[in-house]
């Protein structure tokens, strides 16, 4: 039986993206659909269009690269970005062809998580990276050492986010970002 290994990347059910340098040169029909974009608009740009800020692509590429190193792959769910600016929640999982050169080439899945986990709150970058770890039941602490701050500085965005989402617990706080409310 021959395969069609084009029409299967185009028709894919999740978003899919070749890169090269964090950089996108192919992707699928469902990524164009999810962001909001012509491949043509895709194709060529960083992956930095889709992220909510500068600083936050920065600090993710950043943090991936000793893990691309270790296992070759990646995975998290994050707040994204759709070229007409609205921001929503998305699986991203990725694995590096070479991982002594992680960002050198790889592929990247993306699966949009707003129909299940709508973003309500205005939150900073920060918030988001905080908000994803709780969501993935990391303890301050935890949370504190993946992104290189003090449990005491995750603490402050934690109390933030409660008085955001009118949060009265921590557990009360991850069933309304779950919930989007």
């Amino acid at each position: 039986m021959d395969v069609d290994y084009r029409l299967a990347f185009d028709m894919a059910p999740v978003g899919l993206v070749l890169s090269r340098n964090r950089t996108m040169i192919d992707c699928n029909r469902q990524v164009c659909e999810m962001f909001g974009a012509s491949r043509e608009v895709l194709i060529g740009q960083s992956f930095q269009i889709l992220y909510p800020s500068a600083d936050e692509y920065e600090r993710l590429g950043a943090r991936m690269t000793p893990i691309l190193n270790t296992k070759g792959y990646y995975a998290d769910s994050r707040i994204m970005k759709r070229l007409n600016g609205e921001v929503f929640w998305c699986h991203v999982s990725g694995r590096a062809l070479n991982r002594e050169a992680p960002h050198a080439s790889g592929i990247w899945s993306f699966e949009d998580l707003s129909a299940q986990r709508p973003v309500k709150a205005d939150l900073t970058g920060r918030e988001r990276e905080v908000a994803a770890r709780l969501l993935e039941g990391m303890t301050s602490k935890e949370i504190g050492k993946a992104l290189a701050i003090s449990h005491r500085t995750v603490e402050i965005y934690r109390a933030r986010l409660m008085r955001k989402y009118g949060a009265s617990t921590a557990a009360d706080l991850v069933h309304k970002l779950v919930a989007g409310s």
